[in-house]
């Protein structure tokens, strides 16, 4: 389990505009916020990458850097990027089943012709500039997912008050 205030796992990928992508050498002023979304299969992660999308100048405006990661292949990625109207949003692919397991994040296996053998459920983590955790919502399935007002709200509040990380212990 990857407990606040401890540092998360390395993660490097290739993202869907052509570039790589490696979490050490994030530099965000406030926050790094991984979300980690099921795949193209998903219409649940469409709805929530799309808000995100809009609410992209938002993040940026409060120094966080966003990223959204799937296990999902170059090709699929490429297309729920391009279906999707994700323009702004780095889209990171090819996360490994291994990799996912690192983070905490549940694995499920394809009901459909429709999902990819294997892929991670959802997860969304907010990590400091040091790379230590501040946050973390982790899902066993793709509904429910945080809102983003609401995670605008909890930055404010956070950067606001300098509020430290809670549950550590």
């Amino acid at each position: 389990m990857i407990i606040p205030k401890t540092e998360v796992p390395e993660l490097s990928l290739p993202l869907t505009n052509g570039s790589s992508w490696d979490l050490k050498s994030e530099k965000s002023e406030n926050f790094t916020i991984l979300v980690f979304y099921r795949g193209l299969h998903c219409p649940v992660c469409k709805i929530q990458l799309k808000a995100l999308e809009e609410d992209y100048e938002k993040f940026s405006d409060r120094g966080v850097n966003l990223i959204a990661v799937s296990c999902d292949s170059e090709k699929r990625a490429k297309k729920a990027a391009e279906e999707w109207g994700l323009s702004k949003l780095r889209i990171a692919y090819n996360l490994p089943i291994k990799k996912a397991r690192s983070w905490d994040l549940f694995i499920s296996e394809a009901i459909s012709d429709k999902e990819p053998e294997q892929f991670s459920e959802p997860g969304l983590f907010i990590i400091r500039p040091d790379f230590t955790l501040y946050a973390s919502s982790i899902q066993t399935m793709p509904f429910a997912r945080p809102q983003w007002n609401d995670i605008l709200k909890a930055i404010d509040f956070v950067t606001e008050n300098d509020y430290p990380a809670r549950g550590g212990k």
